[in-house]
C-alpha cells in the first residue's frame, strides 16, 4: 500500500484504494481501454477479474459500457489516457455520462504533458476546458498521493459523474495522512501570504509551494492554494486568498485557454478586481521532452514562478 512519505504515482494510488474497497464492495467495476498497464490497474484486473472490463483500444465503448454499468447500480471507474478519454470519447462523456447524470468516474491517466516525448497527439492540454464545459461533470486534479487517496475514497461514496486527471510519474509528497484537511470540493490553503497569491492544481502545486517558500526568504509573502477541485471551483477559498494581495498568479498543466486560469480570472474580475496572470502551456504544439524539460522550457517550475511573482508585484 501507499507510503505517504514516498513519491507515488497518483494513478497507482487510485488502483490501491479501489482494490481495498473491492474486498467488501462488489459493485465497484474498473474498465480499461488497453490501459491496465499504463494505468497501474494490472493488480486490480488480476485480483478482481470479475469486477474488471477490458474494452481494448475503444475509448468510446469504454465510456458507454461504464455508463451502462452505472445505470445498473455499479460504481464504474473508466481508466484511459486523458488525451483520448477527453477527445475521442467526448460525446459519450457528455451524453452517456453527464447528460444522464450517471455514476461514472472518468480517470484520465498520463494527463497534461506526461507523454511528453510522444508529442501533441498524446498531450491533454485541453481537457480541463472541455470537461468543465459539460453540465453535471465535475473536474478534479489532485496534487499528490495522499490527496488522491482522500479524493478517491470520497468519490466512492457519491453517485455523480466526475473526471479525475492524474499524471504518469511519481509525484512529490505534499500532504501526510495527519496534516491533510480534506473536504470534497474545498481547496486547501497550503501557505498564507499578503503580497501575492498562487492558485495551482495537480503537479504544479509543488513548484508553486517551493517558489513561495523561496520568496519568503526575499521578504515577499505569498499565499499558495491547492485548487484540486477545478470544477466546482472553491470560490470562497479563492477569494479569501486573493482579496488582500496585490496580484494573483495561476499555474496549470493545460492550455492558456479555458482552464483554471480562465475560471480564476472570471471570479476575481467580478468579486475583487486586480492583476491576474495565467502561467500555462502556450497556444502552440508543445516541445518534445520529459515533463521536467517541458516545464523548465516554459518557465513552469519553481524558479520561473518565483521570477514571475516578482514581476507582478
Amino acid at each position: 500500500m501507499m507510503d505517504s512519505n514516498k513519491k507515488t504515482a497518483n494513478k497507482q494510488v487510485i488502483c490501491e484504494v479501489l482494490m481495498n474497497a473491492s474486498k467488501t464492495d462488489k459493485d465497484i467495476v474498473a474498465l480499461c481501454s488497453d490501459s491496465r498497464g499504463s494505468g497501474s490497474f494490472t493488480p486490480f484486473a488480476d485480483t478482481y477479474p470479475e469486477q474488471f472490463v477490458e474494452t481494448g483500444i475503444a475509448e468510446q465503448n469504454l465510456v458507454s459500457i461504464a455508463a451502462g454499468l452505472g445505470k445498473c447500480g455499479k460504481k464504474a471507474f473508466a481508466v484511459s489516457p486523458a488525451c483520448f478519454l477527453s477527445t475521442r470519447s467526448y460525446e459519450q462523456c457528455k451524453v452517456d455520462v453527464a447528460y444522464s447524470n450517471t455514476n461514472v468516474k472518468l480517470i484520465g491517466i498520463s494527463g497534461g504533458v506526461s507523454y511528453g516525448a510522444l508529442g501533441m497527439s498524446h498531450h491533454s492540454a485541453q481537457d480541463i476546458a472541455a470537461m468543465s464545459a459539460v453540465p453535471n461533470m465535475r473536474v478534479y486534479i489532485p496534487s499528490d498521493g495522499v490527496q488522491t487517496k482522500k479524493l478517491t475514497e470520497a468519490l466512492l461514496e457519491d453517485n455523480k459523474p466526475a473526471y479525475i486527471r492524474v499524471g504518469r510519474n511519481p509525484v512529490d509528497v505534499i500532504y501526510s495522512e495527519e496534516n491533510i484537511d480534506f473536504k470534497l470540493n474545498k481547496a486547501n490553503i497550503l501557505k498564507k501570504g499578503t503580497d501575492a497569491a498562487i492558485i495551482a492544481c495537480g503537479e504544479m502545486v509543488k513548484p508553486a509551494l517551493d517558489a513561495a517558500r523561496a520568496l519568503e526568504n526575499e521578504g515577499i509573502s505569498v499565499s499558495v492554494v491547492d485548487m484540486y477541485c477545478v470544477k466546482p471551483i472553491d470560490e470562497k477559498t479563492l477569494l479569501k486568498a486573493a482579496e488582500n494581495v496585490n496580484a494573483v498568479l495561476t499555474i496549470e498543466e493545460h492550455s492558456i485557454y479555458g482552464g483554471l486560469g480562465s475560471m480564476v480570472a472570471q471570479i476575481i474580475s467580478r468579486e475583487c478586481p486586480k492583476k491576474v496572470y495565467n502561467m500555462a502551456l502556450p497556444d502552440e504544439p508543445v516541445i518534445t521532452g520529459s515533463s521536467k524539460e517541458v516545464f523548465e522550457y516554459y518557465g513552469m517550475n519553481s524558479e520561473g514562478i518565483r521570477k514571475k511573482i516578482k514581476e507582478l508585484i
